[in-house]
């Protein structure tokens, strides 16, 4: 993994005594992508955007053009090093910290190489895994060097992300014929709508015809905020009254799409009802009106997680993971934090698939998660070529 680096970069001089706080995200700037997508071959089959080369479908524009962000785009490998910095300085400067007082390799050691792992949020259970692998490889090489022992952590955490990971399929399954329905799920103030709002305008500017559907008529203000993102996005959407049925908006959601040829449908659901049992039984009649009306939806269930949170994130997942068939999750706010190790922890203990991250305030930056980009944004510098 190592070519996957740039030269190490001199250790900071004082470790960074807390996480910083995360970045509110901003209203988008909307701006067409070049880039194309096409249907996937099968109906269970995940595919890359970049594969994707559907003919265009001409969808309805918005009366007042939204603004054009002039600023020049990044590329995926720019991204990911901008949203990642903070994470990759926090780790850094962690390391940095543990060998600053380094007099040997003993237990305290090993004590505190698991608590800077588990500050870095890469959770308890990899922290111990890490820290056990490391103690072999030390006592195997009789390696005592600081700087050897530093590049030693960092190998074992992308040999163990790399590992985990072997199997994972990070793309998103869309459906061979008919509209493709995503399913977005997550507690209330994650970034779940603000999420739908950013992937319609970006499959918009792919020449995909999208339908959003209000479907958390529970919370104050989301059905006109998800109508905010629909108008600047420049696609439809199907709302309901407040405190309507969720499932009700759902099926006009779905029958509109399959009688109007939309290829995409987005459903924003609830984040909260009175009790778990409640949102999960909701979310369970959701889906069963959706798949009466096209067999194989949704294709998707995206659980959207505020990666500011670190392992509180984790608990989410696990909470969700409990009583829903969640498919992959959306992991925002990654430019906002230095708990970008949360994602290491997604993937060693739950083996869930990263779908989409968001690495800055843009439209343009919830982008598909790519795992070598993501390896390269949070380690590097930190390793030796």
């Amino acid at each position: 993994m190592a070519w996957f680096f740039g030269k190490k970069k001199k250790k900071a001089k004082e470790a960074e005594k807390k996480v910083e706080p995360s970045t509110p995200v901003s209203q988008p700037e909307v701006e067409a992508s070049p880039d194309k997508v096409k249907e996937a071959p099968t109906n269970t089959t995940p595919v890359k955007e970049s594969e994707n080369k559907p003919e265009p479908t001409p969808v309805k524009e918005v009366s007042s053009a939204a603004p054009v962000n002039e600023e020049p785009q990044l590329n995926e490998a720019e991204k990911y090093d901008r949203g990642l910095e903070r994470s990759r300085k926090s780790f850094g400067q962690k390391l940095s910290a543990l060998f600053t007082n380094f007099s040997g390799v003993d237990d305290d050691f090993y004590d505190d190489l698991e608590e800077t792992l588990i500050e870095a949020d890469v959770g308890f259970d990899t922290a111990l895994e890490i820290s056990e692998e490391v103690r072999e490889e030390i006592e195997f090489e009789n390696v005592s060097d600081p700087e050897k022992i530093s590049q030693l952590i960092v190998r074992r955490l992308v040999d163990l992300y790399t590992r985990n990971g072997s199997a994972e399929d990070n793309h998103l399954v869309f459906s061979k014929e008919g509209p493709t329905v995503f399913l977005f799920v997550g507690v209330n103030g994650v970034g779940k709508t603000t999420s739908i709002g950013k992937m319609a305008a970006r499959f918009k500017a792919r020449g995909r015809k999208v339908l959003l559907a209000a479907c958390d008529t529970f919370r104050a203000g989301a059905i006109q905020q998800l109508e905010e993102w629909a108008n600047r996005d420049g696609v439809d959407i199907v709302t309901g009254k407040e405190k309507s049925d969720p499932a009700a908006v759902a099926f006009e959601a779905v029958k509109k799409a399959k009688a109007e040829n939309y290829d995409l449908v987005f459903i924003d659901t609830a984040g909260r009802l009175q009790n778990k049992v409640n949102l999960m039984k909701e979310l369970d009649k959701i889906k069963r009106v959706i798949s009466r009306e096209i067999p194989d939806a949704p294709q998707e269930s995206l659980l959207v997680l505020d990666s500011t949170t670190g392992q509180n994130a984790l608990t989410q997942a696990k909470a969700f993971l409990e009583t829903t068939n969640v498919t992959g999750i959306i992991l925002t706010k990654l430019d906002g934090t230095a708990k970008g190790g949360i994602v290491l922890a997604i993937r060693n203990q739950l083996h869930l698939a990263v779908k989409y991250v968001g690495l800055g305030e843009k439209v343009e930056d919830l982008s598909p998660f790519n795992p070598e980009e993501y390896v390269r944004g949070l380690f590097k510098g930190l390793l030796d070529e």
